[in-house]
């Protein structure tokens, strides 16, 4: 969501205030146009003030990206840590409903991956573009913020995983390399609907979660009768 120019860095800002919108325009930036083609002076234009006054409040631009990119990486990997063990404590499937709900309940682990997509969205809301900067390419590879980006990658890798291999074994499948395969699939399909959540600004949260569980309900109906040793194809996410 576009950060309009303002006069925040005027005399009589309270430097919090200051940095809070410093570090909202440089989120968008980078979020948007990716570290190496992102612009100190674009940064400092959106907030009225001056480029030196981004570097006396948060020194060079890796140590601005590395200022934006942590409380991302940690709500991001938080929330879902959240709504995993949510899933996993829930009784019955918890996530939003489809407009047409199955006549068979899925097991409780179903419905994680739709709690994960919601607290995502939730937690991105207002910040969309700042989804990129866990996944940005083009750091430089020895600095920090290269460094602290692989750590939440790993992060979200390592829940996805488990939440892959738990979704598989509460169907009664533990094959790992099943589990492998879907972990790619929900990982790029997570990736998938926040680039075209990010391109559709009026959907809100709530409003997303329920389209994913709709999409998930048709995908599940289009899948073939399960046979003996396959996933069933009501799993979310058309893993059938």
């Amino acid at each position: 969501m576009a950060t309009p120019p303002s006069r925040a860095g005027t005399k009589g800002v309270p430097r919090a205030r200051r940095e809070e919108q410093i570090l909202a325009a440089a989120t968008e930036e980078f979020g948007s146009r990716g570290y190496a083609a992102a612009s100190l002076p674009a940064v400092a234009a959106r907030v009225g003030v001056t480029k030196t006054l981004l570097h006396q409040y948060f020194g060079a631009k890796q140590d601005l990206y590395l200022a934006c990119l942590t409380p991302v990486g940690d709500r991001l990997v938080a929330v879902i840590r959240a709504a995993v063990a949510e899933g996993a404590a829930a009784p019955s499937a918890t996530a939003p409903s489809a407009t047409a709900p199955s006549a068979a309940a899925p097991p409780a682990a179903a419905g994680t991956p739709l709690l994960v997509l919601r607290a995502i969205f939730t937690a991105l809301e207002g910040r969309r573009e700042a989804w990129f900067l866990v996944y940005e390419t083009s750091l430089p590879p020895d600095s920090e913020a290269a460094r602290r980006a692989a750590e939440y990658r790993a992060a979200v890798n390592r829940l996805a995983a488990d939440g892959a291999a738990g979704l598989l074994a509460a169907a009664g499948h533990e094959d790992p390399l099943d589990a492998d395969a879907l972990n790619h699939v929900w990982q790029g399909l997570v990736a998938t609907l926040v680039r075209w959540w990010i391109k559709h600004p009026d959907e809100s949260p709530d409003a997303m979660a329920r389209r994913c569980a709709r999409l998930f309900a048709v995908a599940a109906a289009l899948a073939p009768a399960a046979a003996d040793g396959d996933v069933p194809g009501n799993l979310p996410g058309g893993a059938g």
